[in-house]
């Protein structure tokens, strides 16, 4: 740890004290001696695995070994599997340098399959250095602890393997599913991990929900999938070209796992999709041997030969056949979808709107599900857990938390130079009585496109939506020069670019100059038009837009005019509203300040050829209401930022740019980083740093405060009593950074913003480096102050606006790179326990990808592009 870090035991005192509950669970026993970690190798008779089966059946094999052979050669010693190459026992199971071998014949749907199961000891894990790492003591990194927690989750997992389906750290159950379109259903469940505290072990327990495949008829899985409402309706949608157009029917079928049967096979054939037939089973032909007419080979089609060789009419000869990764062919009417497989694709729009509701739960009731799920399960009272010396009960942690007090903003007044004072309340306000704080540039040249038509979106209606825009904007105190911008209609199919160009060709500017903002008003959310519009204003037209729904036309009001006259003056140059002056220089000691935000987006799961996005912003006055992006490409899937050095250069020029000053210190928020990844990206990344400052002038060396930013994560806390906001939830301003919190890293949990619905997840920050010296309580005000300053809306955010920023910037990489027809990994509703276990992504990339900054037209360079 750097001497320059705040120490562990440096916690906070401002503000107002309160008792919450968490869902953790105090571990009040856990072993201090060793657990033998072992490789596991399941060989099948027949030779080694390819590829290994699914975690589930792996599982199930090992699970059916441990059975056997536990009273005999186990010896009566417990162990727990990860489904892989792991496992773990709490005694010996076998000598150092030996390899145990279990014969197993293990039998599945009719088919009986023998295997030896080989396990060797591979490493000895003391757990007394769990004791060492929460109490603080002798250094110990968070990675250093990583197999001794992966034992004790294993251990816990192995009991809810039982009755529920288990996905890495994650457990459900179709008790109270809910059937959404696409031939998916909705499970709800739980994540387990053990995390390390203040001097105690933790459970943390946190509900979850996933997207499963629907078991049964894939025929009518796929009837929902394509949207019609029989089976006679997909004729000529899935053969041919057509399914390469339907993404979704190809999402859904990507490696799913069904059953084959009819009655011409004695038993079912499980087996994962690879693909399907170009052609309809009527059509697609094969050369076959007829068994009763030997050496003399046909052409016929599929359809033919079931019906010759088994004696069966197709019922739907004109749809496609799946195949097998042996390119065997299977009609899709004699397929079920094998249950118990949940769905790793995206979600389209319809399927994320029924998840959203369904995982939505106020905080009492999912505190009181989590509690029900500890009662059922008496994790505690399993012989397995008591095995490996764990003890816990059945209550949630109580933990002290603060309340910090809300920040003073200001806005203007109308009159030059003035500035209001306003105290928000509840982390929320509107722009009622206020004016922005610095009105942008003014719009005169400007234009109005609709891709739309006019029976769809009339003139009139788009006239009267200008004129409501322009009065919202005036009232707002942003001046709109031009009350009656060119309106022209366009069509979304056709060339964006060309639409775009069409409608700014009725801007009358002066020579020289470009129009300052196209108004684009779209039909529906169809993101490849929104995309479209981005990208040629971003690479070509090197001007603003600002994009609105077409239902907004219909119907204007003032609120959302307001809020587009935010988003407009953000981007010509305004600010909006800021921190009362006074009081944040005050948190910074009057130091000039660079604010930089960092996040790193991937592309989805499959795209390995797609690159990675880091996206860096960097603020560029001393009120840090107004950031600049930069767009770095990197490698597939890697998590350290190249080109870092180059681009904090860039950031720091274009503060000194808008400031005349150099920074003296820099706050750093580092999004899209596991805890095992903290040593590794902070020894990286703060080089890179410290090497930029040093390349523009011999011996500037400003401070530097490093701070790591999670959102992912599984912690959850609920007031007591009467102190919660109006959705239950704990109030905005409620900071914990005791118990709960890392023993060896400065950290706090902040719950910045007011929650509008469900159980709110706070923002966990922690601080990997400081020369600064903050104080805690001067660095959890300053966080949530910022959250104040996000300049689009008027509420505090739940993330810290730097990376908020980043992550806008880092969502318009589509933009960017819309010829690569990129899609990127979202959030998922549910995660996977422990930061920084086996599921985290890793520091290495995936080659073949040079790393390069993406450039935007240089008339948006520094500007806030992105809002």
């Amino acid at each position: 740890m750097s001497s320059s870090q705040l120490q562990p035991t440096s916690h906070g005192t401002l503000g107002r004290r309160l008792k919450v509950n968490a869902n953790f669970v105090e571990i009040s026993k856990y072993p201090e001696r060793d657990i033998y970690q072992y490789d596991v190798v399941v060989m099948p008779e027949r030779g080694e695995f390819k590829k290994l089966p699914p975690p589930a059946y792996m599982r199930s094999v090992f699970d059916a070994a441990m059975g056997e052979h536990r009273q005999g050669k186990l010896k009566g010693i417990p162990m727990v599997y990860d489904s892989r190459k792991i496992a773990y026992a709490p005694e010996r199971v076998c000598g150092p340098k030996e390899t145990l071998e279990l014969d197993l014949s293990y039998k599945e749907d009719g088919r009986t399959e023998k295997y030896v199961i080989r396990l060797r000891e591979a490493a000895v894990v003391n757990t007394k250095i769990l004791t060492e790492f929460i109490r603080g003591r002798g250094g110990v990194e968070v990675g250093e602890i990583q197999s001794a927690l992966n034992a004790l989750d294993l251990a816990i997992g192995s009991v809810l393997h039982l009755e529920m389906v288990g996905f890495n750290r994650s457990f459900f159950t179709r008790e109270q599913s809910l059937s959404t379109v696409g031939g998916l259903e909705l499970w709800r469940g739980f994540s387990f991990s053990v995390r390390p505290g203040i001097d105690h072990l933790y459970l943390n327990v946190n509900t979850a929900v996933t997207a499963m495949y629907t078991p049964g008829s894939l025929l009518e899985a796929l009837v929902s999938v394509v949207g019609v409402r029989e089976p006679s309706m997909l004729r000529g949608r899935l053969t041919g070209d057509n399914v390469r157009d339907m993404g979704d029917v190809v999402k859904y079928l990507r490696g799913l796992q069904v059953y084959c049967s009819h009655r011409g096979l004695k038993s079912k054939r499980k087996f994962s999709i690879r693909g399907t037939t170009t052609r309809a089973l009527d059509q697609e032909s094969f050369d076959w041997e007829d068994p009763e007419r030997p050496g003399n080979p046909e052409h016929v089609t599929v359809a033919e030969y079931y019906l010759r060789r088994y004696n069966i009419r197709l019922n739907y000869p004109f749809l496609p056949g799946i195949t097998d990764r042996r390119k065997s062919v299977f009609p899709i009417e004699f397929c079920s979808v094998v249950e118990n497989q949940r769905f790793k694709g995206t979600l389209n729009e319809k399927q994320t709107g029924d998840m959203v509701k369904f995982a939505c739960q106020k905080p009492k009731q999912n505190m009181d599900r989590i509690m029900d799920i500890l009662k059922k399960r008496s994790l505690g009272s399993s012989p397995i857990v008591q095995s490996f010396g764990l003890s816990l009960p059945n209550k949630l942690a109580e933990v002290e938390s603060r309340v910090l007090p809300a920040p003073v903003l200001e806005y203007g007044s109308g009159q030059q130079q003035s500035v209001v004072p306003f105290e928000p309340q509840g982390g929320a306000w509107d722009m009622r009585r206020k004016q922005v704080k610095k009105a942008g540039d003014e719009l005169q040249y400007w234009a109005v496109l609709v891709l739309a038509s006019k029976s769809h979106v009339p003139d009139a209606a788009v006239k009267s939506f200008v004129t409501a825009l322009v009065d919202g904007c005036n009232t707002c105190g942003y001046r709109v020069r031009e009350h009656y911008p060119p309106i022209t209609y366009g069509n979304p199919n056709s060339d964006i670019a060309r639409e775009m160009m069409g409608a700014l060709r009725g801007v009358r500017c002066p020579s020289g100059a470009k129009p300052q903002l196209l108004l684009v008003v779209l039909p529906t959310t169809n993101l490849q038009v929104y995309q479209a519009v981005k990208n040629c204003a971003y690479k070509t037209l090197g001007i603003h837009t600002q994009c609105m729904q077409s239902r907004h036309v219909q119907r204007p009001n003032q609120q959302y005019c307001a809020n587009l006259c935010l988003k407009i003056n953000a981007k010509l140059g305004g600010v909006n509203q800021a921190l009362q002056q006074s009081g944040f220089q005050e948190v910074l000691r009057g130091k000039p300040t660079l604010f930089l935000g960092c996040d790193i987006t991937h592309p989805a799961p499959g795209e390995q050829e797609k690159p990675s996005i880091a996206s860096v912003v960097g603020s560029t006055n001393l009120e840090a209401t107004r950031y600049a992006a930069t767009l770095i490409q990197l490698p597939s899937r890697q998590e350290l930022v190249d080109k870092l050095q180059e681009v904090v250069v860039r950031h720091l020029k274009m503060f000194h740019r808008g400031t005349n000053i150099k920074p003296r210190r820099i706050v750093f928020y580092r999004d899209g980083v596991s805890e095992s990844q903290f040593n590794q990206v902070r020894a990286r990344e703060l080089i890179e740093i410290q090497r930029a400052c040093a390349s523009l002038e011999q011996g500037y060396k400003p401070e530097i405060t490093f701070l790591a930013v999670l959102k992912r994560h599984n912690a959850r806390f609920y007031p007591m009593g009467r102190d919660a906001d109006r959705s239950g939830n704990c109030m905005p301003g409620t900071v914990i950074d005791r118990s709960v919190t890392m023993p060896a890293i400065t950290d706090f949990y902040l719950f910045s913003h007011a929650a509008i619905q469900g159980t709110s997840r706070p923002t966990h920050y922690y601080v990997l480096h400081d020369d600064a010296n903050f104080s805690a309580d001067a660095i959890q005000q300053l966080t949530y102050n910022l959250c104040y300053t996000y300049a689009i809306c008027t509420r505090s955010v739940s993330i810290v606006p730097p990376v908020y920023y980043a992550h806008r910037v880092a969502a318009r990489a589509r933009c960017h790179l819309l010829d690569m027809h990129m899609g990127f990994e979202e959030a998922s509703t549910e995660t996977s326990g422990y930061q920084g276990g086996a599921t985290s992504s890793a520091i290495g990339a995936i080659p073949g990808i040079a790393t390069k900054i993406i450039k935007v037209n240089p008339d948006l360079d520094t500007a806030m592009y992105f809002m």
